[in-house]
């Protein structure tokens, strides 16, 4: 049995793995939360290059981006995420906000009502 006299603790072994999975933790939240601010056209482009299929179901609300696609893998849920997109359980799909945050809160009632709608996949391009 060890006898501690000092406060310290010791290190774990792995000390460098956890502070530098903390950092790149750190990171991606930042880069999250910077994608966040994106306009929607930005996030469009993006969508359509990198993940076609979601892009095929987007849905714009207003300015935000709505994907009605749960992510079935967790390379898709985590690009989704470091894109900007955070799940949003009560309605079922994943949102993008484009920058156009609400500060009083949720909407109780369907946001398509107040701001209209439309699905990406369905506007053809001029």
């Amino acid at each position: 049995m060890k006898n501690k006299k000092s406060g310290e603790a010791a290190a774990p072994a792995n000390a460098d793995q956890l502070s530098s999975n903390g950092a790149e933790k750190q990171l991606a939240f930042t880069k999250h939360c910077e994608n966040r601010r994106l306009p929607t056209d930005t996030i469009l482009n993006y969508l359509q290059t990198q993940f076609p299929k979601q892009y095929e179901l987007a849905e714009v609300v207003g300015k935000w981006i709505w994907l009605d696609s749960p992510a079935k893998t967790k390379r898709l849920a985590s690009g989704l995420w470091l894109l900007g997109f955070h799940w949003n359980d009560r309605r079922g799909v994943w949102q993008h906000p484009c920058g156009k945050f609400d500060p009083i809160g949720s909407h109780p009632a369907d946001p398509r009502i107040k701001y209209g709608s439309y699905f990406v996949a369905d506007v053809k391009p001029i």
